[in-house]
């Protein structure tokens, strides 16, 4: 017998699935390879809508991903919040692998289809700003491209009413001994957390002395380490758009190129970048 000839059934494998689940309905497949829709006859326009769908799944992933851990944090359940940061920064390095792919669409190639995509932009993302307001950067003018829908509206203002993924590390550092200053642990946290000195101290003590403050340690390093895998996957957005678009517009009418690069001077954990000057 051939591998051609070979029969999974002969060894068990459930081939009948008129009435079973399977793998497509399991996942959804139709729904999911259904929903490209391209608006030109342009080949790469297929390319463009795939990345960005993808790129959404992802999304939805780290979205899972960091709620789970910052539920964790508020409960004191350090170890498993550690293994969702970890998968974060996993899942970032894909988001980062897939600007490789969307990078071999030249300015010509986008040119072809760009005017299908009206005002559409990235930056309406709804995943994405969820994902910004739950690690911090708390913009509320970021709010008002979703204005027009009410259920997306009053799901990211009830994440601004929450207690960011920071927020939550810094009074998990507190209950553990590691004092932090009563005003950042009372502050609005609607608002985005700024440096602060005494968290910046409080830092130092952690970082100076890890085997005494190893748990706190480990949750800061897997923080910065996510943190990298994020602004990695910022300056490859700058760098392909402006390899595709040059510096014109974006669609949805920001600078395009000196948007993005401005997004690039966010930090999520500022203390914990800066405590490694002053060691």
């Amino acid at each position: 017998m051939t591998s051609s000839d070979y029969d999974p059934a002969s060894e068990g494998a459930e081939t009948d699935f008129a009435r079973r689940m399977s793998y497509g309905n399991y996942l959804a497949l139709d729904a999911i390879l259904g929903a490209q829709h391209p608006l030109s006859e342009a080949h790469d326009e297929m390319l463009f809508i795939i990345q960005h769908q993808t790129t959404e799944l992802w999304m939805r992933l780290a979205i899972h991903e960091l709620s789970a851990a910052r539920r964790a944090i508020a409960k004191d359940e350090v170890a498993p919040a550690m293994k969702m940061l970890a998968r974060m920064s996993r899942i970032f390095e894909q988001l980062n692998n897939a600007w490789d792919v969307l990078r071999t669409m030249t300015p010509s190639e986008y040119t072809r289809f760009r005017s299908q995509l009206g005002q559409s932009s990235g930056f309406q993302s709804r995943q994405y700003r969820l994902i910004e307001f739950l690690l911090g950067n708390r913009n509320h003018a970021m709010l008002k491209p979703h204005a027009h829908d009410v259920e997306t509206t009053k799901l990211l203002e009830s994440e601004l009413a929450t207690p960011s993924l920071y927020d939550e590390v810094l009074r998990l550092a507190d209950r553990n001994g590691l004092k932090m200053p009563a005003a950042v642990l009372a502050r609005d946290v609607r608002e985005t957390h700024s440096f602060n000195e005494g968290v910046l101290q409080a830092w130092r003590i952690v970082y100076e002395a890890p085997e005494t403050h190893w748990m706190l340690y480990e949750l800061a390093e897997k923080l910065v380490d996510f943190e990298d895998y994020f602004r990695r996957w910022r300056f490859n957005h700058v760098t392909t758009v402006e390899r595709v678009i040059g510096f014109k517009r974006g669609t949805g009418g920001t600078g395009g190129v000196s948007y993005l690069k401005r997004m690039l001077e966010v930090e999520l954990f500022p203390e914990l970048w800066r405590v490694r000057t002053i060691l």
